[in-house]
């Protein structure tokens, strides 16, 4: 193996660490280090990354008519915290472990990863 293609365990943990990290891990997998492994964790971390957001985005909106919501937010994101370290975990042993709950609707979803 080429020293600057970075291994497909590799590519699947730096999928989960940030947006950079899913960006540097996708680029690579782009250039060559293309597997299986590789393209099942970039689809989950892609769709988790997506379920952040609009999760946050629609559980922020109720919080500026009563402050309890912040509750609800802070549970869900607690739960996302959880879904992200499962995969990275799947992720470091280099299995195809769908996310709990959500990790199916993810797979061969985002058709630019190919």
């Amino acid at each position: 193996m080429n020293n600057t293609m970075m291994h497909k365990k590799t590519v699947s943990v730096i999928s989960y660490l940030t947006i950079i990290g899913w960006i540097i891990a996708f680029i690579n997998y782009r250039n060559g280090a293309k597997s299986s492994l590789a393209k099942f964790h970039l689809e989950q971390s892609f769709g988790l990354a997506i379920m952040v957001i609009v999760t946050n985005i629609i559980m922020t909106i109720p919080i500026y008519f009563d402050s309890f919501f912040i509750l609800l937010l802070i549970i869900n994101n607690m739960g996302l915290v959880i879904l992200w370290i499962a995969g990275l975990i799947s992720a470091y042993y280099g299995v195809r472990l769908p996310l709990p709950f959500i990790g199916f609707y993810f797979k061969d979803k985002f058709r630019f990863i190919q």
